[in-house]
């Protein structure tokens, strides 16, 4: 289990996350919404060990990471895809997916993740020898998670995974979350089609100018009137709205 307690982060002057308190248990899908600038993306960086917090808790499994670096993090089966997938555009997609798994050492189950990767996305075994930079937005987006998925993740955090994407492959993209979430993954997803990830949510969190303002489970959040109006652009839910937890 991943829990943030009081986890507070400074950009200079600018204080992007104050006094955060969330919650992810072990195989569920726990989604973060909220708009540009709300902190959303800091948080997982923070839990990546990119972001140092300036005060607060970060638990996996009652350990704390705060001040760990990134390398420590991902040997303890968290996994960031950060938004903008940040492949590596000259080294081919078999050369992206090794980096994924360069602190394993475990070179029979490295190939066999390799393989699950590929049956997740078949694609990826035609593009294997093609340079990352050439592919579609698509494309780039599968290997970057397929890249994620090479650390052998107990945690995977997604940023953004259907930014910039045609709404089939988005779609495709979330139908491959689940599958990846049935196979014993726990998911932490941040996403600005906040439709597409509530539906998919067991628990959510809204972030607002760095402030956690409502939770509940994802179906809940989408018959509120609040976020239907603010982050679906839908009317109220027929029937009023259900109680969201502040």
């Amino acid at each position: 289990m991943l829990e943030l307690k009081g986890l507070s982060v400074f950009y200079g002057g600018i204080h992007a996350l104050r006094g955060i308190d969330l919650s992810v248990a072990d195989g569920k899908i726990i989604t973060l919404i909220g708009a540009n600038g709300a902190g959303k993306s800091t948080m997982l960086n923070s839990v990546a060990g990119l972001v140092k917090p300036s005060s607060g808790r970060i638990l996996w499994n009652g350990e704390d990471l705060a001040g760990k670096d990134t390398r420590e993090i991902v040997c303890r089966g968290l996994s960031l895809i950060p938004e903008g997938r940040r492949l590596f555009p000259n080294l081919t997609v078999d050369e992206n997916l090794a980096l994924g798994s360069y602190a394993r050492k475990d070179k029979r189950a490295v190939r066999r993740d390799r393989e699950r990767c590929f049956d997740l996305f078949p694609r990826l075994r035609e593009r294997l020898h093609q340079h990352a930079g050439t592919l579609s937005g698509g494309e780039q987006q599968m290997v970057a998670v397929a890249r994620g998925l090479m650390a052998s993740p107990a945690l995977l955090m997604l940023d953004e995974p259907s930014l910039g994407l045609a709404p089939l492959v988005a779609r495709m993209i979330f139908s491959i979350i689940r599958e990846i979430n049935k196979n014993g993954v726990t998911i932490l997803l941040i996403e600005q089609n906040a439709h597409a990830a509530l539906e998919i949510a067991d628990y959510a969190y809204v972030l607002e100018t760095g402030v956690i303002t409502m939770q509940n489970t994802g179906a809940a959040l989408l018959k509120d009137d609040g976020i239907r109006k603010a982050y679906l652009g839908q009317p109220p839910a027929a029937g009023g709205q259900p109680p969201a937890v502040s």
